[in-house]
């Protein structure tokens, strides 16, 4: 969960005298580091967040994006023949037949210039290009850029998992760091629906205090410092210094949430599954999480990466697997490999089918959950077997739109997934008109 960002860090070269790296900005007994500067040869930077942009009280819009980095079978996911709303439904989307009119299923889309084929899965909401080159620095993620705009109208802005991994997720701050994923369902469950004691909150409250009382104190530090700079480095730190301040704001907003009461659900603390191997059951959770975390509008952002890579021999409720589910994603055409895939794949759809039937039955203001959330689902690999990221599967569900198709681009020359960011980020209320290596609102799909 993001509770808050880290500092980036960027390398710098100076040819000059460098100013102290131990040079520090200090109020109440505390030092506060510079950002990175012409005078300074250490690496700091500055995480930015700007201001709200939605107006608190329209009724909330979310967005879940789930990402299996492991891809699913082409032949088994694609529909064939034509677009249209009268497409063939494929053998993996029968299991959503059901919610038919209710998604839109994508082919012929990816992200241009994002290859590289693992590494590419942190780009699935970025659109970063060339993710496996030695220079690659990600930039800020879809959630993160609304998070940024809209984040203060829930108690956490944004909620970042992750299931079978804790080192890789799909969100990225304002300047391409990655923002560690929770992945134990349990515990996110705790700090989003149990309430602490009455002290733990005033201690809570303390330390938020000692935050804002420290950016107060330094102010005068900073001008005494602007003065031997040059023009350039006073800049920086007139930017970082507005970062400062928007932190201070965010830190009064914080202050105001602890204040209040969290929600109280009737559902338990659910039970984290033990084994990496029990991947469907984490997987279950976390959808769980998400619906009620969504229902209580404790967050409206929430993205999850399955991470599949690192998913040992995967236990199925109806299906033995004999094989890990790396190897069976490189299953070679051999025969008794793509049955095993086959029946994992089949239940990531079967899971985002309850998904659907779950948001659905949650009734809010006259709409159903589902009918305010949008949920991408989808992959970075066209192929895993290839390791190629072009084509890559997405279903899009919910959120307002005019669903129940088949939007079929060019194979070859595929269509960029990044302006149905722009057509989300339209939907969430910002009239926005690029994201990343978007050329425009995505093709085809209307709002409701």
């Amino acid at each position: 969960m993001k509770t808050k960002r880290p500092l980036p860090y960027a390398p710098f070269v100076a040819t000059r005298t460098p100013m102290s790296r131990r040079h520090f900005l200090r109020g109440t007994g505390v030092a506060l580091a510079l950002p990175m500067l012409d005078a300074m040869l250490p690496r700091f930077a500055r995480a930015a967040e700007s201001s709200s942009a939605l107006a608190p009280g329209a009724k909330p819009r979310r967005m879940f994006a789930i990402c299996n980095n492991l891809g699913l079978l082409p032949d088994q996911f694609f529909p064939k023949g034509p677009g249209g709303r009268s497409y063939v439904m494929s053998p993996y989307l029968k299991h959503l037949e059901g919610h038919r009119n209710d998604f839109t299923v994508f082919s012929g889309v990816s992200h241009p210039s994002v290859d590289g084929g693992h590494p590419a899965d942190i780009c699935f909401l970025s659109g970063a290009p060339h993710p496996a080159s030695s220079s690659f620095r990600n930039t800020i993620s879809l959630d993160q850029h609304i998070a940024e705009k809209i984040g203060n109208q829930t108690r956490y802005p944004s909620i970042t998992l992750a299931v079978n991994t804790r080192a890789r997720s799909l969100s990225a701050t304002s300047t391409g760091v990655a923002i560690p994923p929770e992945d134990r369902a349990s515990d996110v469950f705790k700090q989003l629906f149990l309430q602490g004691s009455a002290d733990e909150v005033q201690a809570k409250i303390r330390e938020i205090d000692t935050g804002r009382s420290i950016l107060d104190t330094i102010a005068g530090d900073a001008k005494d410092l602007q003065r031997s700079m040059s023009n350039r480095d006073k800049e920086r730190l007139d930017q970082y210094f507005t970062s400062v301040r928007d932190l201070e704001g965010r830190l009064k907003v914080t202050r105001g949430w602890e204040q209040k009461p969290k929600p109280v659900v009737k559902a338990p603390v659910p039970v984290d599954p033990t084994s990496p191997a029990q991947f469907t059951e984490r997987v279950r959770v976390m959808f769980d999480l998400t619906r009620l975390a969504f229902e209580n509008d404790s967050t409206r952002l929430v993205t999850l990466l399955l991470s599949s890579v690192t998913t040992p021999v995967v236990e199925l409720p109806d299906f033995a697997i004999k094989d890990g589910y790396h190897d069976l994603s490189h299953h070679g055409n051999s025969p008794d490999k793509l049955v095993q895939l086959r029946a994992i794949e089949e239940w990531h759809i079967k899971l985002l089918a309850k998904l659907y039937t779950d948001l659905k039955a949650v009734n809010e203001g006259g709409d159903s959950l589902f009918d305010r959330t949008m949920v991408l689902y989808g992959s970075q690999f066209g192929s895993a077997a290839s390791h190629v990221c072009t084509n890559m599967p997405v279903v899009f569900g919910g959120g307002g739109f005019k669903h129940g198709q088949h939007l079929a681009f060019d194979t070859e020359k595929n269509y960029p997934l990044t302006n149905l960011f722009v057509s989300m980020l339209h939907r969430m209320g910002l009239e926005e008109d690029k994201f990343s290596s978007s050329t425009g609102t995505m093709r085809g799909l209307e709002m409701t």
